[in-house]
């Protein structure tokens, strides 16, 4: 809604970043529910912002998808401590959950607590975010400004709330890179987009019907892909006439497959060992390297993509497309704020050599905190997913960690903002896409390296 400031506007823009000004948390999925449970335990008041009409919208997406984090390793300490207090009983800690499960047995009975429920706006997609009266060029003063958080609602009204910092939980899973191997979305990609699916479809369950008895081709070679083409194979033993086409822009096929029973963490080894069994059994009619390019609808909805295979002009024709080529942050409504990033993956400077899938295949990733992840715009933090930009290594217990390294800086505890207090277990074997459980989502895999005597994991 478009009107002058109302006099309670004005008095907070007199007031300035006042310590009553609530802590506002842009995201309502494990991450940023854990930072608001943090940040009352410090006594500081948050405000969280969530775009769906439900906690956990982005794990409800990838539901049908079962996790190799056991429930020990997917939750937050704080989290549950508030939740037991509620009567809550904790899933057995070394089962695995699925997205789904995660959403309806921690998400949902933690949005519905007293302490969560009042402070969370659903249906609040934020659009922009300022220092309140100062644009990004103005620095006289804008330190004592509060934070203006635009919004529109599910009605599609416009609104705003002014906070004294910004945690930015958003995520990257509403932000799939296109399957253009520039970067760019392929000439004709936008035009195809009812014959092309982004991220882990349910192939089994609620969108059967759109792949059974089609031919499909999977686009990446990631987590994602991964999962995608062994529940494909699943279908096509059950649906007659289903056709997998896997192009890749890799050359290295060893990779792909991960350590197998070397693998310390087995469920991932074990899907490793899976698809390589497809693959070598010919389920797959896999295209490699190839480098998409364009992608042309023929009359009846038929894709018809375009690429380079080994330097030489190469076709693929398919019914369907489930483009699984990661993912990358919406950095939008950051566009008025002084943000520091990597110029490659769009993420904090000081994470970047840490997790550049360029030098790493490994998430080798030590435990970092508010140190790391704060920005020139003194009370503004990315965490969570969008934290690691476009690398494909993030790990839901570091999440944990940076919310509640966070909250305790924000509380001017320092000594606590600084310790590390992730406690992982040793994993072996790396390189591996692993599993079917998603790449992009904060759930991939239940180690990192957290101590010179533990081993490095990844994704």
């Amino acid at each position: 809604m478009n009107r002058p400031l109302a006099s309670s506007d004005r008095a907070v823009l007199e007031v300035g970043s006042s310590s009553e000004l609530p802590a506002a948390i842009i995201g309502a999925g494990p991450v940023g529910l854990a930072a608001a449970v943090h940040l009352l335990g410090h006594g500081i008041e948050p405000v969280i912002l969530e775009a769906g009409d439900r906690v956990g919208t982005a794990v409800r997406d990838w539901g049908h998808v079962p996790m190799f984090s056991p429930w020990g390793y997917s939750t937050d300490k704080a989290t549950v401590a508030l939740l037991q207090r509620q009567g809550w009983a904790h899933p057995d800690e070394g089962g695995y959950p699925t997205g789904l499960d995660l959403a309806e047995r921690y998400l949902d009975p933690l949005a519905a607590t007293p302490e969560i429920a009042g402070r969370l706006r659903l249906d609040t997609r934020v659009t922009g975010i300022a220092r309140a009266g100062h644009g990004k060029v103005r620095t006289a003063g804008r330190d004592n400004r509060p934070f203006e958080v635009r919004f529109v609602d599910g009605s599609g009204r416009e609104g705003r709330i002014f906070a004294r910092t910004v945690i930015d939980a958003s995520g990257t899973w509403s932000s799939p890179n296109p399957a253009g191997a520039g970067g760019l979305p392929a000439i004709g990609e936008r035009a195809a987009a009812a014959r092309i699916r982004y991220g882990m479809p349910d192939v089994l369950g609620r969108e059967r019907d759109r792949y059974a008895g089609r031919r499909v081709l999977v686009v990446g070679s990631g987590h994602s892909a991964t999962g995608t083409l062994l529940d494909l194979a699943e279908l096509a033993k059950e649906a007659l006439g289903t056709r997998i086409v896997w192009a890749f822009r890799g050359t290295d096929r060893a990779k792909l497959f991960g350590g197998g029973e070397a693998d310390q963490l087995p469920r991932r080894g074990a899907l490793g060992q899976r698809l390589r069994a497809l693959a070598d059994a010919g389920a797959y009619e896999i295209v490699a390297p190839f480098a998409v390019d364009a992608i042309e609808t023929m009359p009846g909805g038929r894709l018809r993509i375009f690429g380079d295979r080994d330097s030489t002009a190469h076709e693929i024709e398919a019914d369907e497309m489930v483009v699984a080529t990661g993912l990358r942050p919406d950095l939008s409504i950051l566009g008025e704020l002084r943000v520091e990033l990597d110029p490659a993956l769009d993420c904090p400077r000081a994470l970047a050599p840490l997790i550049d899938p360029n030098e790493h295949s490994c998430g080798t990733v030590r435990p970092h905190g508010a140190a790391e992840l704060a920005q020139p715009e003194p009370g503004l933090f990315i965490i969570g997913m969008k934290a690691y930009g476009r690398a494909p290594t993030f790990l839901l217990a570091t999440g944990y960690e940076q919310a509640r390294s966070v909250a305790a800086y924000l509380a001017g505890d320092l000594e606590a903002a600084a310790r590390v207090e992730l406690d992982l277990p040793e994993t072996g074997v790396c390189n591996g896409p692993g599993r079917r459980e998603a790449e992009a989502a904060p759930c991939c895999g239940p180690a990192a390296s957290v101590a010179p005597t533990k081993a490095s994991a990844c994704c």
